[in-house]
């Protein structure tokens, strides 16, 4: 087992055995699935809404290259400056490199989920920069050191009991402990760093070719914050989330809301196309865009593969995901965790490193129903089983299902092993779940089911007459 593969299944282990924490992210996701129901019923059809979306993804998706070209085109002639960038270190130093030649020191950033996909906080920091979270919950992780939990609630593990811990210890803050005062203190911090910032990055949940602009979704202000008090904006985006049309936007918005947050529409929609027009009072001076790459063409380059792309980090997937319910989504290790994370990571970063990942799944296929882009999310889990095989064949394996097959293929043969193991497994509750049970994996937290008396072939010989 791998280095990645047994840090999963150490921190699933705890995680499972933690009652307190199961009970919490239940209850937060309880009432987000009551108020997810409630605004799927305000869409005339949710299921065609979903197939219109997917759709629209599977159009873009397939002419990446063109509404690529379309969009970039169109941002530079408003003065954009786009950046390409083919892996997460190639980013990195360009947002370096950008800071360092406009004299930036101090730093605010938005969430993005692509920005914790490169570990950008992390290369700024080394590179003697301040970089301060603005969104409250990736506020509070960065405090703690952690990364974000969840794509769409970064601190959704956490009670307010120990965030107000959290900001005792960091911020020397009174201990407070409801909601309101928790969000005065940490708006108190924030506002002062907006204006002390020189540059500030965000990510983008949408962009649209026809016009040549970004779509940031937010709840709290903050983003707008961070893209127009500070000099400079830079703004990440993978190259997957392109969108053809404005029209688009309509569908996508409130689909985006509702499967991700349980909303009608997120509280703050911004589209941004530009740095400040001459005349224009407020924004920044210069609005700088960086694409990733990393590892996205070669998802685009498989057929098998490619609609993994469509995928617009609702988060909704991880919401039903049993899974995910009980590890936690820092047992995943990944930024991209749940389903949706267990398909995409191991194609992203490597098939034989990641692909504990797309094993740890009950296959209730619960994921493809979520997905509003009809992700069918539960048969790419089974391709990367089956691709992880193919590549790395296990020993044990082969025997044991070539031992299967020769069996299977004996009718007499297949008989004597079942009557024998019938007689034998009374004998397998001595080793049960121990170092001596070659089927510890499934026995240690299962019972194994029993073997029947009497087969169906020799049931359906005694009643068929």
């Amino acid at each position: 087992m791998n280095t990645t593969a047994n840090a999963f299944k150490q921190s699933a282990t705890q995680y499972c055995h933690d009652l307190d924490h199961r009970q919490r992210i239940r209850k937060a996701l309880t009432g987000y699935e009551a108020k997810r129901d409630e605004n799927k019923g305000r869409f005339q059809s949710w299921e065609e809404a979903r197939q219109a979306a997917a759709e629209i993804k599977y159009e873009v998706i397939n002419h990446l290259d063109q509404y690529l070209e379309q969009f970039v085109s169109n941002l530079e002639q408003r003065g954009v400056k786009v950046h390409w960038a083919g892996d997460a270190q190639e980013a990195r130093e360009l947002i370096v490199q950008i800071a360092r030649e406009h004299n930036v020191w101090r730093i605010i950033k938005s969430k993005s989920m692509t920005a914790e996909e490169i570990h950008l906080n992390e290369a700024l920091e080394k590179n003697g920069f301040n970089v301060f979270e603005s969104d409250l919950g990736e506020f509070i992780v960065q405090l703690r050191q952690e990364p974000p939990y969840h794509l769409v609630f970064p601190s959704m593990h956490l009670t307010r009991h120990q965030i107000s811990e959290t900001f005792t210890e960091k911020l020397g803050a009174e201990r407070v402990t409801e909601p309101e005062e928790l969000t005065m203190i940490a708006r108190r911090i924030m506002r002062q760093r907006f204006c002390q910032a020189d540059m500030g990055i965000s990510g983008v949940n949408f962009g649209v070719a026809e016009t040549g602009m970004i779509s940031i979704t937010e709840n709290e202000g903050n983003a707008r914050l961070t893209t127009s008090l500070p000099r400079i904006h830079v703004a990440l985006m993978g190259i997957e989330k392109m969108l053809r049309r404005m029209e688009d936007l309509a569908l996508f918005l409130p689909m985006l809301a509702t499967a991700g947050a349980g909303q009608p529409l997120t509280g703050y929609n911004t589209l941004y196309g530009a740095a400040k027009l001459p005349g224009e009072p407020d924004g920044p001076e210069q609005f700088h865009l960086v694409l990733l790459d990393n590892g996205r063409t070669g998802v685009l380059a498989d057929a098998e593969q490619r609609d993994s792309l469509h995928c617009i980090r609702c988060g909704a997937c991880l919401n039903v995901c049993p899974i995910f319910r009980n590890v936690g989504g820092h047992s995943y290790g990944t930024v991209y965790g749940g389903p949706i994370g267990s398909v995409i990571t191991p194609n992203l970063r490597g098939l034989q490193d990641w692909k504990h990942l797309s094993f740890a799944s009950s296959l209730c296929g619960a994921c493809t129903a979520a997905c509003p882009v009809k992700i069918d999310l539960a048969h790419h889990l089974l391709q990367n089983r089956r691709n992880a095989v193919q590549q790395n064949p296990s020993f044990f394996e082969n025997l044991l299902w070539n031992g299967f097959s020769f069996v299977m293929q004996k009718p007499g043969l297949y008989r004597t092993s079942a009557k024998l193991a019938g007689l034998f497994q009374p004998l397998h509750g001595l080793v049960k779940g121990s170092a001596l049970d070659p089927a510890r994996g499934w026995t240690q937290s299962r019972e194994t089911p029993k073997i029947a008396k009497q087969t169906f072939t020799d049931w359906w010989r005694a009643n068929r007459a």
